[in-house]
């Protein structure tokens, strides 16, 4: 029996129509657009407005979205995984929501939790479960509402992060296409430097703590920053190292967009020439889970079949790292 191998073979994406802008942004908190633009390379982001929607909006979007791109059927669905932060509600999964209302009455589904890594390793489960062999269809969607846990007083936090949504869809390959190795990371270090203080176990919602604002993500940017450079620089120059690739062999860098500087320092660090290193941060921000999908998304027609992709993010906890990928189709 030839190996299996698990390759993505349609993509999807979806983000709300409002757009927060950084002009707008000048109007809410003490900062302008040349400081965001210089520092963050994020010129908007959109926001789901509409009260009563939340993250599963976005993900069903974005799968409904893969669903018709890619001629797919959701009975044949075997797996949902949700990678998110910002899940409907606590206990309840939302990626047996989405599953249910997208029709995929044959899969089952679980949320996945890894701040902005979840999708990265959720690649690398959904390719477990490929190369398995026990399943045929394994549906990966990052998606995360941002909006919901941000202080729009905060400068520090609100000229970052957007709501969006994306997907991907794994099945087996017999050629030696797809997920070919990953190196992924995480250390406790990082816990108290990205977080959100109350609403969990150790300090559960009471009146003081919203009083408080302990509802909202802090983050000490310079730490993070600090971090996330050399995590995702180390790991995704160490996977090529791994591989024997050269900056001429990897076709596309699918980074974490976090902040433009970090994704420089990734890129430089692999040798690799701009043209090379897919953006779309000044359109969207940081949407968490779902940046590393956009980018499929927003550059499917760019990816020719056997293109080598590295995947790289990092996220808070803190958790990293990058996966080496063979593209697997044309799309026509």
């Amino acid at each position: 029996m030839s190996t299996i191998t698990a390759a993505i073979t349609a993509v999807g994406g979806y983000v709300p129509d409002f757009v927060l802008s950084n002009q707008v942004l000048e109007t809410l908190v003490e900062t302008n657009d040349e400081w965001i633009t210089t520092r963050t390379g994020i010129k908007e982001r959109r926001v789901l407005k509409e009260p009563g929607k939340g993250t599963s909006f976005l993900a069903i979007k974005a799968a409904q979205d893969l669903i018709k791109r890619g001629n797919v059927n959701p009975e044949e669905i075997d797996l949902v995984i949700m990678a998110t932060t910002t899940p409907d509600m606590l206990v309840a999964s939302t990626g047996v929501y989405v599953a249910t209302q997208i029709g995929a009455v044959n899969a089952f589904g679980y949320d996945l939790q890894a701040a902005c890594s979840s999708f990265l390793f959720g690649m690398s489960i959904a390719a477990a479960h490929i190369q398995s062999g026990r399943y045929k269809k394994v549906l990966l969607i990052g998606a995360d509402k941002m909006s919901s846990i941000i202080d729009y007083t905060d400068r520090a936090t609100c000229i970052i992060f957007g709501d969006g949504a994306g997907a991907a869809l794994f099945e087996p390959n017999y050629e030696g296409l797809g997920l070919q190795d990953e190196l992924l990371r995480s250390d406790g270090i990082g816990r108290e430097y990205l977080k959100i203080d109350a609403g969990g176990s150790i300090l559960p919602a009471s009146k003081e703590t919203v009083e408080n604002s302990q509802h909202f993500v802090f983050q000490d940017g310079k730490t993070v920053f600090k971090y996330a450079v050399s995590g995702m620089a180390d790991v995704s120059e160490k996977i090529m190292q791994r591989n024997n690739l050269t900056k001429e062999d990897v076709n596309w860098l699918i980074a974490h967009q976090a902040n433009k500087r970090i994704i420089d320092a990734t890129s430089s660090r692999m040798g690799l020439e701009e043209d090379k290193v897919l953006i779309n941060i000044q359109k969207y921000g940081n949407t968490t889970s779902a940046t590393l999908p956009l980018l499929l998304s927003d550059f499917e027609n760019k990816f020719k079949k056997g293109d080598n992709l590295i995947f790289a993010a990092f996220g808070g906890g803190f958790t990293w790292g990058s996966i080496y990928l063979k593209w697997a189709y044309n799309k026509q």
